[in-house]
C-alpha cells in the first residue's frame, strides 16, 4: 500500500524547523544552521558517492525511494507572498531541481505548471491537505507521496492524519526563534510507533510509523 512520507525534516532541541522569515539569501530564515550535516548528495541513494556509508547518509537516502509525487507549501518554493511577480522564478534549484516527479505547491494563487527536462513538473494549487493528497496520489502512480515541507505544510498534514511515516532529524542546537514542527499536534505519539538512533555527528533520527499500517 502506498505511503505518505515526510524525510529529513530537521528540528532544533527547542523544536524549530525554519526561521521566521524567507528571503532570497536564506531559503530557511535564519534556521541555516540545522542543515550542517545534511549530505544532499545520496537523496537519490548511496550510489556514485565514494565516502563512508554512515548511518546518517543511509537515513538521508530514504528521501528518494519509491516516491511518486511531491507536496511541499508555497515557502518552500520561493520567498514571494500574494500575486506571484512576473520576475521568471523556477524555485530555489535551477533548472535542474532534485525532485524528479511532480510537485503540488500549495498557494492561494495558482499559476501555469512549469516542467523541466528531468521529470520534474511543479503544479501550483489552492486545496486542502486532503485534496492535495489526492491529486498527488493520482500522479504519483501508485508510488509514494512525500511532503517535503515545510514545517507548517508538514503539520497541517499531521494534524490532518494523513501521514504514515515521519522521519525527523534532531539537531543539538538550540535556534530560539522560528517555526515550530509540534505546536498543535499534542498526544501525536499515541498514533504513531517510534524508533530513535543516534549517531556520532550528534544527530537523532525519529522514524515514526503510523500503527495499524499494514
Amino acid at each position: 500500500m502506498a505511503r505518505t512520507r515526510v524525510h529529513s525534516l530537521f528540528v532544533s532541541s527547542d523544536g524549530y524547523a525554519a526561521g521566521d522569515y524567507v528571503t532570497l539569501e536564506k531559503p530557511i530564515g535564519e534556521a541555516g544552521a540545522l542543515f550542517g550535516k545534511f549530505d544532499g548528495r545520496v537523496i537519490h541513494g548511496i550510489h556514485g558517492v565514494d565516502d563512508p556509508v554512515t548511518v546518517d547518509r543511509a537515513m538521508f537516502s530514504m528521501w528518494g525511494q519509491g516516491i511518486g509525487a511531491e507536496i511541499m507549501g508555497r515557502r518552500k518554493f520561493g520567498p514571494q507572498s500574494g500575486e506571484w511577480p512576473d520576475d521568471g522564478w523556477e524555485g530555489w534549484w535551477g533548472d535542474a531541481p532534485p525532485f524528479l516527479t511532480p510537485v503540488f505547491i500549495l498557494t492561494h494563487y495558482p499559476r501555469k505548471a512549469l516542467e523541466f527536462t528531468n521529470g520534474t513538473s511543479f503544479h501550483f494549487i489552492d486545496a486542502s491537505p486532503e485534496k492535495a493528497l489526492r491529486l498527488a496520489q493520482e500522479a504519483a502512480g501508485g508510488l509514494d507521496v512525500r511532503i517535503g515541507g515545510g514545517p507548517s505544510t508538514v503539520s497541517e498534514f499531521l494534524q490532518a492524519d494523513l501521514v504514515d511515516f515521519l522521519h525527523v532529524v534532531i539537531v543539538p542546537i538550540v535556534l530560539g526563534s522560528g517555526v515550530r514542527i509540534w505546536d498543535q499536534l499534542a498526544g501525536l505519539e499515541d498514533r504513531f510507533s517510534v524508533e530513535s538512533i543516534s549517531t556520532s555527528s550528534g544527530l537523532t533520527h525519529q522514524l515514526w510509523n503510523r500503527t495499524g499500517r499494514v
